[in-house]
């Protein structure tokens, strides 16, 4: 399979990679691509260890809770909510 906009071999389902990319595009320039590559193989990673061939919603959320500086998850939640993406649903807070 070839790769993806978000640059993993795996497929994304297609509202959870809009998601992140609206999300990454809130992310100063300085560090979006740091921010791009930990959260898309996290995510990648997530799928892998579940046995999928593609990166859901969940593991999309569930990658920028794990990769997100505290300092920065106020603001992560907030496009999250912005978006419409019910994080609690998955077991975060």
């Amino acid at each position: 399979m070839l790769n993806n906009r978000a640059g993993t071999a795996l497929g994304w389902d297609k509202t959870a990679e809009e998601h992140l990319f609206t999300i990454l595009e809130q992310i100063p320039a300085m560090i979006r691509g740091i921010a791009e590559t930990r959260v898309t193989k996290k995510a990648q990673a997530l799928a892998v260890a579940e046995g999928r061939q593609e990166i859901s919603h969940k593991d999309m959320v569930s990658a920028f809770f794990a990769e997100t500086p505290s300092g920065f998850v106020p603001a992560m939640k907030q496009s999250m909510n912005e978006l419409g993406i019910d994080y609690g649903k998955y077991g975060y807070k």
